[in-house]
């Protein structure tokens, strides 16, 4: 039991209290939980159930966060719990980010330290701790004192995310978060409601937020066909993301059927290229391709002299042809943390 933090007691009912950890603002009345199934008020505190239980610690490449500009070829530390804030119809993961939902709210999970787990990622060869998954944000009380000790012990910290962490949680966390690949799901309120459960809004502010807060930010968009794949849409992602800057990549990837969206096919890769096309007309100038291995488009080029600096396949650098965040070939700076 670990009590958690971003609560207040509700001053119109007694014994309920509203959660400010997420843009849901969950009003939990006593015995109850919120959204992520994972926090629950017990006699007017809020205590978040899930801390230190991890049901996921892997090794990965960076690349598979997706994570492209921070020490590209390097290893991140990922770890999850079980729970989420998102009840998204595609999710890949669902057996773990909605497992509270769906066994009658047990949490299980191997419990671990802040301590174990910078351990961990230093005895791994890792340079980064990932959190990851599922919303770190619903795990974030273990994220954050994770975070403060990976930091102190040289170690990078980066978060995969919803974009629904509230602004009090984002800015005492961005000082210890070195970057951020927030999912901008879609471009309307229909599509997050219908297929997530949430709102738009929260998430362009978070991306936002996150931005001016100097964490690095990358953009990933799942593009679903029927869904969030018109042309029209595509470019309003775009654009809002060259608003913020215009170096911020932007991940265009591959829906696979899977969970309760099994009624449309895979994302036909010219819609990928597609989409990788407008980012670039639009002034992006890191826009990728994903879930299709091999495809060119995960490349990075340099966007002053247009030449390869970073190959992958996968989640692998074939060739990194880069100095000290510099192009090999013209000596242009490249945004990102090299």
């Amino acid at each position: 039991m670990h009590e958690a933090l971003f609560y207040t007691e509700d001053t119109d009912t007694p014994g309920q209290v509203r959660c400010l950890l997420c843009h849901h603002h969950c009003l939990i009345g006593e015995g109850r939980r919120g959204i992520c199934k994972v926090r629950e008020n017990r006699g007017g505190i809020l205590y978040s159930l899930n801390y230190g239980r991890l049901i996921s610690e892997n090794i990965d490449p960076i690349e598979k966060k997706p994570i492209f500009h921070l020490l590209p070829g390097s290893l991140s530390y990922s770890i999850a719990t079980v729970g989420c804030n998102f009840h998204c119809k595609h999710c890949q993961n669902y057996e773990i980010s909605q497992y509270p939902h769906l066994h009658a709210g047990d949490i299980p999970g191997t419990l671990r330290t802040p301590a174990e787990v910078v351990a961990a990622a230093q005895r791994t060869g890792c340079q980064s701790i990932s959190y990851t998954y599922v919303e770190p944000t619903i795990f974030y009380e273990f994220a954050l004192d994770t975070a403060k000790l990976a930091r102190a012990a040289g170690l990078r910290n980066i978060f995969v995310s919803n974009g629904y962490t509230g602004p009090e949680a984002t800015r005492e966390l961005a000082p210890y978060l070195d970057a951020n690949n927030i999912d901008l799901k879609g471009f309307t309120d229909t599509f997050y409601k219908e297929v997530c459960g949430a709102r738009l809004q929260p998430v362009l502010d978070t991306i936002r937020l996150m931005k001016e807060l100097g964490v690095w930010v990358e953009v990933t968009t799942l593009v679903i066909p029927g869904w969030n794949d018109s042309a029209g849409e595509l470019r309003e992602i775009a654009r809002f993301i060259k608003d913020l800057s215009e170096d911020i990549p932007w991940h265009v990837t591959r829906f696979w059927p899977t969970y309760k969206m099994t009624d449309r096919p895979p994302t036909p890769h010219h819609t990928l290229i597609r989409a990788r096309e407008i980012g670039l007309a639009e002034g992006l100038r890191y826009v990728y391709v994903g879930n299709i291995p091999g495809d060119a488009g995960e490349n990075t080029l340099c966007p002053n002299c247009g030449k390869l600096i970073i190959e992958r396949a996968g989640f692998a650098v074939r060739q990194h042809l880069m100095t000290g965040g510099n192009c090999n070939h013209c000596q242009a700076p490249i945004a990102g943390i090299f």
